[in-house]
């Protein structure tokens, strides 16, 4: 039994003073005149546990100003925009000219209960952050999966600057290649210019690196090269290398969701289109200095150029002659075939090559098989007169 029930039994069944009573109990004379007062005015309820929540919060909004952060948040989150506290404070500021800490924000959607908890993330400061210092300085891009209506697979292309977040390109294909990665690459550099690197992971559509030496340069490589712009792959698995553009697929997905769901790949781009208008112009971005939209960031600084460059395509692979007497070679993402000769079918060759000059050595006696200029518009490179070979004198 509680204290407050056996003061009120003492007082009220019992017809004890309360003078008396509070000295038995330890209890003050005015506490004891309070319980009473309210057991004669609430019967039982006097027995339930009190709120120690005070009358008034000073530190509260005014009414008007909550229900327009809870009507933000709302309108945000069915565009499929971000809606977290820092994007609802800068709404306010820009379009309301109001001035709300995201920490007051976050304390109204908790009572109002449009916020879940969340497990602890890993901390931010545990990342090494890099951000390049000028717009076109590097382009980071990746492409990411998505389903039309009717469930069919297709990709989105994404090239973003790594200095403003600004988005560059966002094209939906049935399938990202090689020459699809290329041709948007030129359209991106046709409007916004020349970066002066490139960020991408280990993808075959953008660097034959892993491929064992055998692969050549594709067709992004060779067009990189081509401008003198710097390409930088990730080291395999480090997904965090590419963070800023894998970051833009969620806020992309994120955004999908919230429309209809495409029919074609038009209507769909269609769509990014749409989001590019929204994300580039009007969105503010958190990792901005002043939360600034990345068009805002992209046009605040000169942009960055490529450094002129004059190194060649120097690569030694070692090979075997097929049985047709032929090798293949890739260049600028197209595969060459060099005729050899069914005599070294079988053979065992290093391949030495220097951007078009190339020179085939037999493995193990080191003699020169062929050399030749390869000639990017042909697909097979016949042998003609092999070179390393002496003619054979025609017989009297």
């Amino acid at each position: 039994m509680s204290k407050a029930r056996l003061v009120i039994t003492a007082v009220v069944v019992e017809g004890r003073s309360q003078s008396e009573v509070a000295r038995d109990y330890g209890v003050s004379q005015g506490w004891i005149s309070r319980l009473v007062a309210r057991y004669r005015r609430e019967g039982e309820l006097a027995f339930a546990p009190r709120s120690r929540r005070p009358q008034t919060n000073p530190t509260r909004l005014p009414q008007p100003t909550i229900d327009l952060i809870i009507d933000l948040r709302n309108q945000l989150s069915s565009k499929g925009l971000d809606h977290g506290p820092h994007t609802i404070a800068w709404h306010l500021q820009h379009h309301h000219g109001l001035t709300v800490s995201p920490v007051s924000i976050h304390r109204h959607l908790s009572a109002a209960g449009l916020i879940t908890p969340t497990p602890q993330k890993r901390p931010k400061s545990s990342y090494i952050r890099f951000a390049a210092e000028q717009p076109n300085e590097r382009w980071q891009a990746d492409f990411t999966h998505w389903w039309l209506a009717d469930g069919t697979h297709v990709e989105i292309l994404n090239w973003l600057d790594d200095h403003a977040r600004y988005a560059l390109s966002v094209t939906a294909h049935r399938r990202v290649t090689g020459p699809i990665v290329r041709a948007e690459f030129r359209k991106a550099v046709a409007t916004h210019g020349i970066p002066a690197s490139t960020l991408t992971d280990n993808g075959m559509v953008f660097t034959t690196r892993l491929a064992g030496g055998k692969g050549g340069r594709n067709h992004l490589e060779h067009e990189l090269h081509r401008l003198g712009v710097t390409q930088i792959n990730s080291t395999p698995g480090h997904p965090t290398t590419c963070g800023k553009v894998e970051r833009f697929h969620q806020t992309l997905k994120k955004w999908l969701t919230g429309q209809p769901r495409a029919a074609s790949i038009t209507k769909l781009q269609t769509q990014l289109d749409a989001f590019v208008e929204i994300y580039n112009p009007h969105r503010p971005h958190r990792e901005l200095p002043q939360r600034a939209t990345p068009a805002t960031a992209y046009t605040a600084r000169p942009k960055a150029t490529p450094r002129q460059r004059h190194d060649t395509h120097n690569r030694v692979r070692t090979d075997r002659v097929d049985q047709f007497g032929k090798l293949t070679l890739r260049h600028a993402g197209r595969l060459h075939h060099i005729g050899i000769g069914q005599t070294h079918a079988g053979t065992r060759v290093l391949v030495l090559v220097h951007d078009l000059d190339i020179r085939i050595i037999h493995a193990a006696t080191g003699e020169l098989i062929r050399q030749l200029t390869l000639d990017p518009t042909r697909d097979y490179q016949p042998r003609n007169v092999p070179t390393g070979r002496p003619k054979k004198k025609p017989e009297p």
